[in-house]
């Protein structure tokens, strides 16, 4: 039977448990890229929001993960909830989320973290922590007493699933795996050895 054919259903179902049980943001997703010649990279990224189209989140479009992603437009994250013995895994290419979305988020967020946005050359070389409080107060001084518009450089990213994996730990490694494969406009499920 398996833990059905809905992977955002599972996924909320997880997230929900998940969240009093980890001591870090439960939302917090490891984010798998790779240049157009297959070298890999990882890093953490944070869950903004997930439904069937997708699993979006946000980043400066001048990164490295940014620059990876427009060389290969596919990707990988990996949510783990070590406190419940489980793992969330989901593979599928890779697009911007529509200005009108990133915008939205961006107003959402605190004052500084907008100030951050544009501050911060993400993944460039610094001289060290100086010179990035140098450039927030640079910014701070030219948004002062206005609201920070977000930057162009700025904005998200939905990874559009194909697969799903959940993964539920067990004694003797005798796990659990469920994976949903891309059918049309639904998925398949089956099981895995562990």
């Amino acid at each position: 039977m398996g833990w059905g054919t809905d992977p955002t259903a599972l996924l909320d179902l997880w997230l929900a448990e998940a969240h009093p049980t980890e001591l870090r943001v439960s939302e917090a997703m490891q984010l798998a890229t790779s240049t157009a010649d297959g070298r890999p990279s990882i890093r953490t990224v944070l869950l903004k929001s997930h439904d069937a189209a997708g699993v979006v989140f946000f980043t400066n479009f001048l990164s490295r993960k940014a620059q990876e992603l427009n060389a290969n437009p596919h990707a990988a994250l990996l949510f783990h909830f070590k406190g419940l013995e489980r793992q969330v895994i989901v593979e599928g290419r890779v697009e911007r989320v529509d200005a009108s979305e990133s915008d939205a988020y961006f107003e959402s967020r605190p004052r500084g973290s907008q100030i951050g946005a544009w501050a911060s050359h993400q993944s460039a070389e610094t001289e060290g922590r100086a010179a990035l409080l140098e450039s927030v107060a640079e910014v701070e001084a030219r948004f002062e007493g206005q609201e920070v518009p977000r930057p162009p450089h700025w904005g998200g990213y939905r990874v559009v699933p194909d697969r799903w994996e959940f993964w539920q730990g067990h004694e003797s490694r005798l796990h659990e795996r469920w994976a949903l494969t891309r059918d049309g406009n639904g998925w398949v499920g089956g099981w895995l050895q562990p």
